[in-house]
């Protein structure tokens, strides 16, 4: 009985470590994606923290940031139609 619930409780644990790295290595994708596309799209802005903030947050939403560092959000309408509260454009 004893080496059973051993048995079972290895197999689970297995079985939960395979699950979390699949899932957290998705997660890790689309983060990198946005923070390399985020870091080119900021490069330039007054207030980095907040400029990578909101980007990163329109790039895990929209799935895409606008090329260069200014302009160019007709290649992401998503990211280009975004407002704050304020009614003001979201994404840097």
């Amino acid at each position: 009985m004893a080496m059973t619930m051993k048995r079972l409780f290895l197999t689970l644990f297995l079985f939960s470590l395979l699950l979390h790295s699949s899932f957290s290595q998705a997660t890790m994708d689309g983060a990198g994606l946005c923070g390399s596309k985020c870091s080119k799209r900021c490069s330039k802005a007054a207030v980095l923290d907040r400029c990578l903030k909101y980007c990163g947050i329109c790039c895990q939403e929209c799935k895409c940031v606008p090329s260069g560092t200014y302009g160019n959000k007709h290649e992401c309408p998503c990211y280009r139609d975004k407002k704050s509260s304020k009614g003001t454009p979201k994404c840097p």
